[in-house]
């Protein structure tokens, strides 16, 4: 079953136990980006997963590249040329102290992409789905503009689209956003999103939600994507509740709204060990419990517990097996050792 990706993968450092960034002599390596990381997500779970990007053609691109690989991602529509690839760096936090990233993506190889770099008919012959996310578009003057060569392509073959909202205040206002992304929606069967993604892309808010301290209120979710699926036709929202009671320990659960109910999963006490691409998992799984054809409750179930173990996983992509989210969906929660 074929599965496409759109987007960045990136170079990550990272100090090592829990320094900042200032006090080490020293970097962990890895590899990530929020289309990569749901990728590998559906390579692990034995689809076949493409990722669509752009590396420079030297040894950090025949790096990342190979990363991809090591998690069965396929890299066969990987164009290659540019300078660079894009870094970020992360500090991880831990008890009051967040965790911080500092960017250094600009003029990276896909930034500078150009429509002619990705055939999209070929790309996506014979796919069943094709994700993306809001994290692309601002990156490269082109990138609008190859997306929606890909959403009109994917739109004429039936491919079901899903997308992450994912806003990133970092990368462009709110008014650039929605002046981007909401023509985007029409082609979008599937929205991936929390409540702040919703509010500041496609300008919907609902009171009662509170954005600062992230108290939850079922209702006022159940509402929102009530609106957004009224207004934009999709077929799922899924929405990640998280509940920070610090940088190392936080609530996790997630709600999945289709054919006009909401449908929320059960809720994890969660101690961090590395919290990036917690959402991109949650996407992966509503993607892979979507195409396996998963009634809603058992998507939301899957997708959180799959969600709330990449918490426990360092580095941006998931190591995972079908039957550790099942069981943990299950309700298997007291992590006993397994001898």
């Amino acid at each position: 079953m074929k599965v496409v990706t759109f987007g960045e993968i990136m170079l990550r450092l990272s100090p090592p136990d829990h320094k900042r960034i200032f006090q080490t002599d020293s970097f962990d390596v890895t590899y990530g980006g929020a289309e990569a990381n749901v990728a590998a997500f559906l390579a692990q779970m034995g689809l076949d997963a493409y990722f669509v990007t752009k590396l420079p053609n030297n040894p950090l691109g025949d790096a990342a590249a190979g990363h991809l690989r090591k998690f069965g991602v396929k890299t066969d529509y990987i164009a290659r040329g540019g300078n660079r690839i894009g870094i970020y760096f992360l500090e991880i936090g831990a008890s009051q102290r967040p965790s911080k990233v500092v960017y250094d993506r600009a003029h990276s190889a896909i930034s500078e992409a150009k429509r002619e770099d990705f055939d999209w008919e070929k790309i996506l012959d014979g796919a069943r789905w094709f994700h993306f996310s809001g994290i692309t578009p601002p990156l490269g003057k082109e990138l609008p503009l190859i997306l929606e060569d890909a959403l009109k392509v994917a739109n004429e073959k039936g491919v079901t689209v899903s997308c992450d909202l994912n806003y990133r205040a970092r990368l462009w206002t709110k008014e650039e956003a929605q002046k981007v992304m909401i023509p985007f929606m029409e082609y979008v069967d599937v929205l991936i999103a929390n409540e702040e993604d919703i509010e500041k892309v496609l300008g919907i808010s609902v009171e009662g939600l509170d954005l600062k301290t992230g108290k939850l209120n079922r209702e006022a979710y159940a509402k929102i994507a009530e609106e957004v699926t009224r207004k934009y036709n999709f077929k799922t929202v899924g929405i990640t509740l998280r509940e920070s009671i610090s940088a190392t320990v936080n609530y996790w659960s997630v709600m999945v709204f289709e054919n006009g109910q909401p449908h929320f999963s059960n809720r994890y006490e969660i101690h961090i060990v590395d919290r990036v691409g917690a959402g991109d998992s949650f996407a992966g799984a509503l993607i892979y419990g979507s195409l396996m054809g998963f009634d809603s409750q058992k998507k939301a179930e899957f997708a959180a517990a799959a969600s709330c173990l990449k918490h426990t996983i360092p580095g941006d992509f998931v190591v995972l097996s079908i039957e550790e989210i099942e069981k943990l969906a299950s309700g298997a929660t007291s992590g006993r050792v397994e001898r």
